[in-house]
């Protein structure tokens, strides 16, 4: 098949015309979100792992999750979003249900399961959709300045420039004369003069030079061997335990994992479908449907495989940026990660602080948000603020925007404004106070 061939049902397959986009810029805005990820490919498997689980076997299912969640976003909902497992689902099954609250990860993933098959039945019903366009304009403007602070804060911390101070829990400056941090610096400043020029795959640049310059400085480590065999499944495989997890007393869980999870993927839909311009004058997107069929079909077999909560990632802004627009960047991702299979090794190899510029860069492009925000008026914009606020001191953009969205019910009571809040918010307060009250407690 002529290479001529393969573009013409790609444009076909795709809608790239109609998107405004070409086979080359949707392919390399693939690779550089893939590479944007490829961290977790260290991060889920480790977190998991402190719960009890085979470091190997979920290093395998971890990628196997990302393969088939992304094509399927591809070929399903034609979007560059890559979808795979989140931080946070891993920290409560690894973490915080296993290692501190004695719960077996077994029981943990069948909690993650039930979210999952509760997402997909709200998504079939069409709730999801009602809940996503029932969020107040203003909210929709500024939640990509709240994720945004937290995908540049990640950055920051992913470098080393940025540290937690465990003394006074806050943040402190790091040490940026360290191989890491200077890494990291120098992978800003050219990914800034790349994109100061219009270079094509500026990012991209950018993460492939910060990871050969790192290897003298020994902040890349160089693999014995680029090919390895990828570990069996069998440790994890089916072990979810759906029975154990119909448990009256897991029902908080529950409701964390739904509810952090339900924002987290409502606010990466939108921001990044924002920055792919996907969205119409009212913030909404076109069949929004088909990305919450996707992630909340991903998150509900996950588990099988031993992955909790997989969903839009937020590193799907780096696609977005790099110019993505359609699925055929969702599957340049997918084959990426397929590749890992074989060459973990090579993925493994690219460090944090490679990749932190990228993220630094694209979340602070995205307070670009705030300025559509009339935040004269001030019951408009103060809960924008709040959501900011929020996202940065809860280090979690779902509760950000959960936050959020409660404190604009509040205010706008408080201001004498009730006519303005759609219904549908009063019926959302419900859940919203109580997701914050299992917060506090989990």
């Amino acid at each position: 098949m002529s290479h001529t061939t393969k573009d013409g049902i790609l444009q076909r397959v795709f809608k790239l015309n109609e998107r405004n986009t070409n086979v080359k810029t949707e392919t390399l805005a693939g690779i550089t979100g893939f590479l944007a990820a490829a961290y977790l490919l260290v991060v889920i498997p480790g977190l998991l792992a402190a719960g009890g689980m085979d470091k190997g076997a979920v290093t395998t299912g971890t990628i196997l999750v990302f393969v088939f969640s992304s094509l399927l976003m591809a070929f399903y909902g034609n979007l560059p979003f890559i979808v795979g497992p989140g931080i946070g689902g891993s920290v409560l099954v690894g973490i915080t249900l296993a290692s501190n609250d004695g719960i077996g990860w077994q029981i943990g993933l069948g909690i993650a399961c039930w979210s999952g098959v509760l997402f997909f039945v709200l998504t079939v019903f069409g709730l999801r959709e009602v809940v996503t366009r029932s969020v107040p304009q203003s909210i929709k403007l500024g939640l990509t300045a709240s994720i945004g602070l937290f995908v540049a804060v990640l950055g920051f911390r992913n470098a080393g420039l940025v540290l937690a101070n465990a003394k006074n829990n806050s943040f402190m400056l790091g040490d940026f004369t360290s191989p890491g941090a200077l890494i990291a610096l120098l992978g800003l400043m050219i990914a800034i003069g790349l994109q100061a020029r219009r270079f094509p795959g500026a990012i991209l640049w950018a993460i492939l030079i910060a990871t050969l310059v790192g290897i003298p400085f020994g902040v890349t480590k160089v693999p014995e061997n680029i090919f390895a065999m990828p570990h069996s499944l069998e440790p994890v495989l089916g072990h979810v335990d759906l029975i154990g997890a119909l448990n009256i007393a897991f029902l908080p869980y529950l409701f964390v994992f739904f509810a952090s999870e339900f924002f987290s993927t409502m606010g990466t839909t939108l921001a990044v479908g924002g920055k792919a311009g996907l969205l119409d004058e009212h913030g909404n997107m076109k069949h929004i449907n088909r990305p919450f069929i996707v992630d909340s079909i991903a998150a509900a077999l996950g588990p099988v495989v031993g992955i909790p909560a997989a969903t839009a990632l937020i590193e799907s802004s780096a696609s977005a940026e790099a110019g993505g627009k359609t699925g055929l960047t969702a599957l340049a991702a997918a084959v990426m990660f397929l590749l890992m299979l074989l060459f973990t090794p090579i993925a493994l190899m690219i460090p944090k602080e490679a990749t932190a510029p990228a993220l630094i860069l694209i979340g602070l492009s995205m307070f670009s948000g705030l300025r559509k925000v009339d935040l004269d008026n001030f019951t408009e914009g103060l809960p924008v603020l709040m959501m900011v606020m929020i996202t940065l001191i809860a280090n979690s953009f779902g509760t950000g925007i959960a936050g959020g969205l409660l404190f604009y019910i509040v205010i706008k009571l408080v201001a004498g404004k009730w006519r303005e809040i759609p219904f549908s918010l009063y019926i959302l307060a419900v859940p919203l106070a109580y997701y914050f009250t299992t917060l506090v407690k989990h």
